[in-house]
């Protein structure tokens, strides 16, 4: 019992950590209609003082757990009107809040924080499957899967735009020598 409370106090210092930690106080803020400092402030009061529902983070996963909350900050707008260009079929007020607000944190740290998009849909699968519904993994899967496939499909094509005055300069013969 006494290792059991051991390993419960030692800081989590993961990046899953701080993402579901970030999950949970965009949630709240959202539920609660209150500011994303209100909320983040009440859950790190909540998790230095103990509470079990919150794991206790290293000083590494807080960093990036308040990275994503300013993030989401900055780009909460944005990353709404990407998700509502993305999910057909569904408007934010028939979602399932949890599955909503895994999605955008999910899509702010795929896009906004140009973060490596098959561990970032991996955890959101995860949290949404801890506290979503029963379809609730495959729904984010789904709409991550996607958008993912549309941000590859754009990026190239930015690239590819960008390579065309070259490319037109050289095919004419205007070389430098």
């Amino acid at each position: 019992m006494t290792r059991r409370r051991e390993k419960a106090a030692q800081p989590v210092g993961n990046r899953r950590a701080a993402r579901e930690f970030a999950f949970r106080v965009i949630f709240e803020a959202s539920q609660s209609d209150i500011t994303l400092a209100l909320a983040r402030s009440r859950a790190e009061g909540l998790m230095r003082d103990g509470d079990d529902t919150h794991a206790l983070l290293s000083e590494e996963a807080m960093t990036f757990a308040g990275e994503l909350l300013s993030a989401m900050q900055a780009h909460g707008n944005e990353v709404d009107d990407l998700l509502r260009r993305t999910i057909r079929g569904w408007s934010f007020e028939t979602l399932a809040q949890t599955d909503l607000n895994v999605m955008r944190l999910a899509a702010l740290e795929m896009i906004w924080m140009d973060t490596p998009h098959p561990p970032v849909i991996e955890s959101a699968v995860r949290i949404a499957r801890k506290y979503g519904g029963d379809d609730s993994g495959k729904f984010v899967n789904g709409v991550l899967a996607g958008l993912s496939r549309n941000e590859e499909r754009r990026v190239p094509q930015r690239s590819a735009s960008e390579a065309e005055p070259e490319n037109v300069a050289g095919a004419s013969g205007d070389l430098p020598l």
